[in-house]
């Protein structure tokens, strides 16, 4: 093994880690070359840990999920400091969605963070969608498109590389790509109208990195999923497409391709494909060096040519000369401060009907699903929390699929449910509420069905900003 080819294995390879502090295997892996490292909430990220990071490589691609809303890597405790895209597209207020990206970017300045894995940029044209859902900015492209150009910029305009993802478009499916391989039934002209544009849109507007979904998309490619796709990659997004930035892979281990192939295969095959980085939630040291031999080996053996994988190694250190070029945007951002954008756009993404004033402490009912594996099980609605600050004498309880609603008493009644238009059972819990207390007031922090209650608050996403929100509206 040649050290300059597992040097350049090492480049294209991006795992994250656990622990709170920076493992020996990862700084010894870093000094050989490893070309970026992912951070998720588990590792408590603060600049600290990105120090160590740099202090090793400091050309190391830094990234992190901060799309705002239900995906927050920083603020998973209390809940993001700003909702998330689909809130911004019912706001669609493209100049408040461009400061919102800008504090984004400005918050993953502060830690010296490369690259952001957003914004997700995908046409929630499916209200069945498990995992795409609010994390969208909605249901048509020309929406979508105009917001994805307001983040980016934003983003990037504090100096921090955005990241488009989940390309084709995993608006339209019904399973979640974290447990299973999800099929795109559509047309190459209902992806070409519907699904590319944003894509379109965020390449037009410089986007410095696109992320590859998980998607078996027919008529793009009858056999293999997008991430390990010549004809998705290479062809249509940098032929047709005209991408010359960093293609990254959703991470590797997700079922929808993890099902099918060793993490080595999976490697090879998207490199081959046209990947540039290959993100991996978690590693070890055995299984980072895993992936780097079956790389080697694979160019060894004729089934990866040399010239990709240098041609890929050096997108990546592109991105990290871009990212290292911009210290005075990010000196400049530093210094923009805007510390009520996000209470400012959860405000003006508030849906209601109906009439409610509270004036005294409730009785919150979450009637509780888990959200997709893209959000971090830690992750509050926020609305007791809320609640409470204004209403001392809040109180919760939680219910689930199996669950019974508790007794009521005459404190007002308010039931805080998620996507209740994907789930019966919560519909039928929610009916059951209503019918024994008609005054009850129903929250819906995801995409909300008919309104229900005698008054219906819809905030279009989970943050900390979209609860205060509500909880403003519901207190005024």
């Amino acid at each position: 093994m040649s050290r300059e080819l597992s040097r350049l294995a090492m480049t294209v390879l991006h795992p994250g880690f656990d622990g709170t502090t920076v493992p020996a295997w990862l700084r010894r892996a870093l000094g050989e070359g490893l070309g970026g490292v992912v951070l998720f909430a588990r590792n408590a990220v603060g600049a600290r840990l990105v120090r160590q990071i740099r202090a090793e490589n400091p050309a190391a691609v830094v990234a992190i999920d901060e799309e705002g809303g239900t995906v927050t890597r920083l603020e998973v405790q209390a809940g993001s400091s700003f909702p998330g895209n689909r809130a911004l597209g019912v706001a669609d207020d493209v100049e408040l969605t461009e400061r919102v990206g800008r504090q984004i970017g400005r918050m993953l300045a502060e830690l010296d963070i490369t690259l952001n894995y957003a914004p997700s940029v995908d046409v929630n044209s499916n209200p069945a969608n498990p995992v795409i859902g609010v994390r969208s900015f909605g249901p048509a492209s020309d929406l979508v498109s105009r917001h994805t150009v307001a983040y980016v910029n934003g983003v990037q305009g504090a100096g921090v590389a955005a990241c488009a993802k989940h390309f084709p478009g995993h608006g339209d499916t019904v399973t979640d790509s974290h447990l299973a391989l999800p099929t795109v039934h559509a047309s190459r002209e209902v992806l070409a109208e519907r699904d590319l544009p944003p894509f379109r849109a965020a390449i037009g507007t410089g986007v410095r990195a696109v992320m590859t979904g998980h998607l078996l998309v027919p008529a793009l490619d009858p056999e293999m999923p997008a991430t390990l796709s010549r004809a998705v990659l290479t062809e249509l997004l940098r032929g047709e497409l005209g991408f010359g930035g960093m293609v990254v892979t959703d991470a590797i281990e997700m079922r929808a391709v993890a099902a099918m192939l060793s993490p080595g295969e999976i490697a090879v095959r998207a490199l081959d494909a046209g990947a540039d980085a290959i993100c991996v939630g978690i590693a070890t040291e055995e299984s980072l060096h895993a992936m780097r031999d079956a790389i080697v080996a694979a160019v060894r053996g004729g089934v990866l040519p040399e010239e990709r994988l240098a041609e890929a190694a050096g997108r990546v250190r592109a991105l990290s000369d871009w990212y290292a070029a911009r210290t005075a945007l990010r000196e400049k951002a530093r210094a923009d401060v805007d510390p009520d954008v996000g209470l400012e756009a959860a405000r003006a993404a508030l849906t209601t009907t109906g009439a409610a004033t509270l004036d005294r402490g409730p009785l919150v009912v979450e009637i509780n699903v888990r959200h997709s594996q893209a959000v971090d099980p830690a992750t509050p609605t926020g609305i007791t929390a809320a609640l409470t600050a204004l209403l001392p004498g809040t109180a919760m309880v939680r219910i689930g699929p199996d669950g019974e609603l508790p007794p009521f008493d005459d404190r007002p009644l308010v039931l805080v449910v998620h996507d209740a238009a994907r789930h019966a059972w919560v519909r039928d819990v929610v009916a059951k509420a209503v019918a024994a207390r008609p005054d009850a007031i129903v929250v819906d922090t995801g995409i909300p069905g008919p309104p229900a209650g005698a008054a219906h608050v819809a905030t279009h996403g989970i943050s900390r900003v979209s609860a205060q929100a509500a909880a403003e509206w519901l207190t005024q």
